[in-house]
């Protein structure tokens, strides 16, 4: 399938039975370091370096004790808080299964089903003071839509987040290039003491996700604004 070529890089030797794109995919695996680190050191995806040097620069997991991981599949960013902070409770939610995590309490259910925060609030045993999101629309092939829909992603989780966090708590997601847009960003500003944009390191180049880091959640005191 492959072979060795300059400088160590692995090639794809045949393209029989895939497509171009399916062939730059596998190559770009094949010589990602932080998909061969993954494996190594045991993480689902090698998303979880995201979070690791997301945590890094902004401390997330330092003061967590209840965690929610918003589209959990396949796992990695719940094994980084379980590796971190093992005493933390986690709990998962994605429309798609997701296999069993030592530790990690997991449901297969949409996030914004009536139900969800619920379920994950009891299974937490009180409400959060860490929401993760990890998740992306499913693209269609046209920047403008597949953006809109990742924004409107992005948007249904931070409400999600300001339902359920208790005061101090932070919420980060991942959004697109150009960062959460203007409403959102004011929105977050309003919930949330500090709001920020990174792109860690273990993000490729040509990608244009981004996070947004919201920390200091304010409580149910904003929610009185009359004007909202």
């Amino acid at each position: 399938m492959s072979r060795g070529g300059s400088g160590g890089r692995v090639r794809v030797r045949t393209s029989r039975g895939r497509t171009p794109q399916s062939n730059r995919w596998l190559e770009r695996q094949l010589n990602d370091p932080y998909v061969r680190k993954a494996k190594a050191e045991g993480y689902r995806s090698r998303a979880a370096y995201k979070l690791l040097e997301l945590d890094e620069r902004f401390a997330l997991l330092k003061r967590a004790r209840r965690v929610v991981d918003l589209g959990i599949a396949p796992g990695g960013w719940s094994q980084v808080v379980r590796r971190l902070t093992p005493a933390a409770a986690i709990v998962g939610i994605d429309l798609l299964p997701v296999d069993p995590i030592d530790g990690v309490t997991i449901f297969q259910l949409d996030f914004t089903d009536p139900r969800a925060a619920g379920l994950l609030t009891d299974a937490l045993d009180g409400p959060p003071d860490l929401v993760l999101s990890d998740m992306a629309a499913n693209t269609v092939g046209h920047p403008q839509t597949d953006h809109l829909r990742t924004m409107g992603l992005v948007e249904e989780a931070a409400a999600f987040a300001c339902d359920v966090l208790q005061p101090g708590g932070a919420f980060v997601a991942k959004v697109l290039a150009g960062g959460a847009d203007s409403d959102l960003v004011a929105e977050l500003k309003r919930n949330f003491t500090a709001v920020k944009h990174a792109k860690p390191p273990a993000s490729r180049k040509d990608s244009s996700e981004w996070y947004v880091i919201a920390q200091g959640f304010k409580g149910r005191a904003a929610d009185a604004d009359p004007n909202r």
